[in-house]
């Protein structure tokens, strides 16, 4: 009996598309497809074009296929590219700056009374920590998203970003005491924390 690609490894499924299966490839795509386009909202933040940028990236690691090693783990390598993709987006970007209004933020609009208060201060602190993120450097903030909202060990960041271990521990640790002070700051009696 044959095993569905649903249960086969990463790495067994790209080889599959390296012996010539390119069909396969699309389960690869169904895997990691949400979980790019999450970790490319929380990056890129307000960009339109994510979802282009994320194709961009499997195009990219279809092309390149044949050149992975079936050694290492597909995830790294895919977020890798993913990655790549994103930064590319965002140096372009600020050489030439677009800047958009949010109509939406910017206009009131009736709110729907929520009658779970405890939903509604976990939205606002989910605001506060995406607003947080966005003022932090994209060094420190990559890493917060990778380890925390894409919970990927310190040891795959690493082969992400290309560093060593060590240094996404320091850079989590320096993200952490960042926002920790942009926090104290907005909320000066809360110091004991």
């Amino acid at each position: 009996m044959a095993i569905s690609p649903i249960e086969k490894s990463d790495e067994e499924i790209v080889k599959l598309v390296q012996d010539g299966d390119s069909e396969q490839f699309g389960v690869l795509v169904e895997r990691y497809q949400a979980k790019l386009l999450r970790y490319g909202h929380k990056f890129l933040r307000a960009r339109e074009d994510i979802q282009d940028i994320v194709q961009d990236a499997f195009i990219s690691a279809y092309r390149n296929i044949k050149s992975f090693d079936l050694s290492q783990r597909f995830s790294p390598w895919i977020y890798r590219i993913a990655h790549n993709a994103f930064a590319n987006a965002l140096r372009k970007s600020s050489r030439n700056p677009l800047f958009f209004i949010d109509f939406d933020t910017l206009l009131s609009h009736p709110v729907y009374e929520d009658p779970e208060p405890r939903e509604k201060e976990r939205e606002e602190i989910k605001k506060y920590i995406d607003k947080t993120l966005e003022g932090l450097k994209p060094n420190y903030r990559e890493v917060l998203i990778l380890h925390y909202l894409e919970e990927l060990p310190y040891k795959e960041i690493a082969e992400i970003l290309q560093v060593p271990v060590g240094t996404i521990g320091v850079r989590i640790k320096r993200a952490k005491d960042a926002l920790k002070k942009a926090y104290l700051t907005q909320n000066p009696s809360h110091e004991s924390l």
